[in-house]
């Protein structure tokens, strides 16, 4: 949830205009959480069903792609073409990881002896990632203006997609049984 929260946090309309670098340092905060919740995930993931596992473990690897793009994305010395292989390419990565992860985990509780709260995070978890897609996507530097793509739409799809991972990880802590 503190991950979600970090990302919703840096993406509210008007948070770039209080300080980039404080935005920046709240977005790697968040994708240190993300992290942690994934590879905990991960660790407890059930051995016997390897789609679970699997989707843990896509995921942990989308995590870590967005450190790495979180953090370079706090420096304002990088050209165009570093940005495009510092900060886009890792963030396009781990939102394809994100989305591989999420369209297993539906898949995982797609059947009837999984309570419905474990589908409805699923596919909020689903969700979250296509608008970090999106994001990523919109967030591409344009070559000839250094320019994102869409600055609108990445910071739009970044806030649905945190709450939308924000709430699921609420119904996740409240409703689904741990072993």
């Amino acid at each position: 949830m503190v991950g979600s929260g970090c990302f919703a946090l840096a993406s509210l309309p008007g948070a770039s205009s209080l300080s980039a670098e404080a935005v920046g340092l709240v977005y790697f905060t968040g994708s240190i959480f993300f992290t942690l919740a994934a590879f905990e995930q991960l660790r407890t993931a059930r051995g016997g069903d390897r789609l679970d596992l699997l989707a843990s473990g896509v995921q942990a690897v989308g995590t870590l792609l967005f450190n790495l793009d979180t953090f370079d994305a706090m420096s304002d010395s990088l050209t165009t073409d570093q940005q495009e292989l510092l900060v886009w390419v890792p963030d396009a990565l781990g939102s394809v990881c994100f989305l591989v992860a999420s369209v297993v985990a539906v898949a995982v509780v797609w059947g009837d002896r999984f309570f419905a709260p474990a589908r409805r995070v699923a596919r909020l978890n689903l969700v979250g990632s296509i608008a970090f897609g999106a994001s990523a996507i919109a967030a591409w530097v344009v070559p000839d203006t250094g320019e994102l793509l869409d600055a609108t739409v990445a910071t739009s799809a970044t806030l649905l997609g945190a709450l939308c991972f924000l709430y699921a990880a609420f119904l996740l802590s409240r409703h689904i049984p741990t072993d």
